[in-house]
């Protein structure tokens, strides 16, 4: 079964969300759900491209953590 949530939105939010989602011809509520899965996929998941270039350098990240455990490196901020 389908969740209810309650979004206050200020009134220029508004139109922007209105007018989207009848570009789409969507409901507000239905543009609402389709752009937040549409960020979240598109936005915080890595791709197998992504992560095969990320493993990559999973050696070298592993060796440089054990080098900052042993005190090898000090990190300046």
């Amino acid at each position: 079964m389908g969740k209810t949530i309650t979004l206050r939105v200020d009134d220029n939010i508004y139109n922007t969300l209105k007018r989207a989602a009848d570009g789409d011809r969507r409901t507000i509520s239905n543009f609402i759900e389709y752009a937040a899965i549409n960020y979240i996929f598109n936005n915080n998941i890595v791709d197998d491209n992504e992560m095969e270039e990320i493993m990559v350098f999973e050696k070298d990240i592993k060796k440089g953590m054990e080098d900052i455990k042993k005190g090898r490196y000090k990190i300046i901020g």
